[in-house]
């Protein structure tokens, strides 16, 4: 079990990183450029994309925090995850209903869209791929650190493992 969290620790930042870096970084600004996309149809495809996502995003959270309890975390793995936590914290309970509430003022014509608020959101994911990368950094050191799983006698593992 004590591997299959360190393993946890390495795989699901990887896996969040991934999907900012795919969402984020790839899928939001190419909508925008596809033929035949207005602005209310991207606004709209953008807001269940990211619903989705930030939805996927605390849940990859959650099972990090509940991967680290009782294993023996150092500081500094507790430390970048509560930061990490805390910047999707802000970003979904913060700055998404915010962003919704201009989104919704675009969508009723009653603004032209391009606000500051997109810029917050987008700095609140470069943080965030900043500190999963130091997660990975970390989770790839304590990887490292893990003895290999001692074997028993019948050939099928240790126990528990």
């Amino acid at each position: 079990m004590r591997r299959a969290r360190v393993a946890a620790r390495l795989i699901l930042p990887a896996v969040w990183l991934g999907m900012i870096i795919g969402i984020s970084l790839i899928e939001a600004p190419l909508k925008f450029m596809a033929p035949g996309i207005t602005i209310p149809l991207g606004l709209g495809i953008g807001r269940l994309v990211f619903t989705a996502m930030n939805i996927v995003e605390l849940v990859i959270a959650a099972l990090l925090v509940l991967c680290c309890v009782r294993a023996g975390v150092d500081r500094r793995f507790w430390g970048l995850l509560w930061a990490t936590v805390a910047v999707l914290l802000v970003k979904v309970a913060v700055i998404r209903p915010i962003l919704n509430h201009e989104t919704d003022r675009v969508l009723a014509g009653l603004s032209a869209g391009g606000s500051a608020i997109h810029l917050f959101y987008i700095a609140a994911d470069g943080v965030l791929i900043v500190l999963l990368v130091l997660l990975l950094a970390a989770g790839a050191r304590r990887w490292l650190a893990v003895p290999p799983t001692p074997h028993r006698v019948d050939g099928r593992g240790a126990a528990g493992c």
